[in-house]
Formats: C-alpha cells, sequence, structure tokens
C-alpha cells in the first residue's frame, strides 16, 4: 500500500503542486483546506505523515499541532512562509517534527519526508484518537467523552485529568505525574487536587462511583484508567 500523506493546505497552488509530486512520488494524498477539516481526517485515516500549513483559515497551525500530540505521535513537517527562527522553534516545541520555509524545493521537500518517515516510531500512524472503557468512548481528537452513547459535559480540568489517564490508558500515573502535566509544576505536591477531581469524574463517569470500573487508584502511587481489552 501507499504511504497516505495528509496536507493540511489552504493555497491551492500549494496543493495542487504537492498532489502531482507526491502522486509522482508513490504518496497517496489526503487534502484538508482548515484546521478543523484536517484533524477530522487525521483521526479518520491515521495517515503516515502530515504537512501542515500554519496560516490557516480557521485557526492556528499551531494548534493543529498541539492537538494532534494530544493522540498522535504521526511526524509532522510545517510548510510555512514564516521564516523568522521564533517561529520555527515555537513550531518544533509545539510537536512538529521539522519546520520547511515556502518556497521550497521538490528534492529537499521529498529528502525531510524520507527523514521523518525513517524516524516514525512502529505504530505510529496506527494510533486511535478513540479510548473506550465500558459505557465510556473518549475522543481525543474531538476533545469529546460520551457515557452510553450520551455526551458527557466535563470542566476543562475534568477533560485534562480524564485525557491524561486516557493517552496513557493502562498504566498507573502517579499523583506527581498527573499534576505536572494537568496543574503545571507549581501543582506537584498538592494531592487533594486529585482526589476531588477523580471524584467528580467518577460521579459522571462510573454507574457505580463508590466501586469504580475503570477508573482506578493505585494506593499510595496514582491512578489508572483500565480500557477495554481490545482498547
Amino acid at each position: 500500500m501507499k504511504p497516505v500523506i495528509l496536507l493540511i493546505e489552504d493555497e491551492l497552488q500549494i496543493r495542487r503542486f504537492l498532489r502531482v509530486t507526491l502522486s509522482a512520488e508513490g504518496f497517496s494524498l489526503l487534502e484538508a483546506t482548515t484546521a478543523t477539516e484536517g484533524l477530522a481526517e487525521a483521526a479518520r485515516h491515521t495517515p503516515a505523515l502530515v504537512l501542515l500549513d500554519l496560516g490557516l483559515p480557521d485557526a492556528d497551525g499551531l494548534t493543529v499541532i498541539q492537538r494532534l500530540r494530544e493522540w498522535s505521535s504521526v511526524p509532522v513537517i510545517v510548510l510555512s512562509a514564516r521564516h523568522q527562527e521564533p517561529d520555527k522553534v515555537t513550531a518544533l516545541d509545539a510537536g512538529a517534527d521539522d519546520y520547511l520555509t515556502k518556497p521550497f524545493g521538490v528534492a529537499e521537500l521529498m529528502a525531510r519526508i524520507r527523514v521523518a518517515l525513517r524516524h516514525r516510531q512502529p505504530g505510529d500512524e496506527a494510533v486511535s484518537p478513540v479510548v473506550r472503557a465500558g459505557e465510556l468512548a473518549i475522543d481525543l481528537a474531538a476533545r469529546s467523552v460520551s457515557r452510553a452513547g450520551q455526551p458527557v459535559h466535563l470542566t476543562p480540568l475534568e477533560y485534562d485529568l480524564l485525557a491524561e489517564l486516557a493517552r496513557h490508558a493502562g498504566k498507573v500515573l502517579t499523583h506527581r505525574q498527573l499534576l505536572r502535566s494537568v496543574w503545571g509544576p507549581s501543582a506537584v505536591e498538592h494531592n487533594h487536587y486529585l482526589r476531588i477531581y477523580m471524584a467528580q469524574l467518577r460521579h459522571k463517569l462510573e454507574r457505580d462511583p463508590a466501586c469504580p470500573r475503570h477508573l482506578l487508584t493505585e494506593t499510595g502511587v496514582g491512578y489508572r484508567l483500565l480500557p477495554d481489552p481490545a482498547a
């Protein structure tokens, strides 16, 4: 099968150019013209690599990188007219793997793509953005949660805590790991935050909050989300 590349780019001429170029190089190309469409395509098709423009009509490309990194480690190469060093550093810090300034040559682009694909970890392209645990479905791409098919409203902090557990489903995350990831480094000693918010999540998501089946406490260590066996 041809490796699938997702191009998120609103400029028609660039899309036409890359459509021809990548097809001739043996790749299958998916196209999106907005951040929203690009994230949906990434979740639906799990591409081997993403080519991303930063200047999208509905959101900055940095937002796309950050949202992708919530559930996927797919390689991302930024294609941008922004050539200042701070722009490059910001994109790489956000989670991009490489940065190519427009206009660019075909040979350099293909070399960057080959390097990114070589460095790709096994299974990167097969990551599912949906984690299931009994009646729960946590869609990390859409940032939505449902229980028995019904949407569940979570506060931003409740969602961030649940998403962190979902990204590491089946693994125990220590109190310090969770506090650092969700509240920041200054909160690593505030274990009571976790007790409060885990109680709130269990109340909203577990059939019996007093005897949780999926949001589990590892006494003295931390917490774990127990997913379905096939998740």
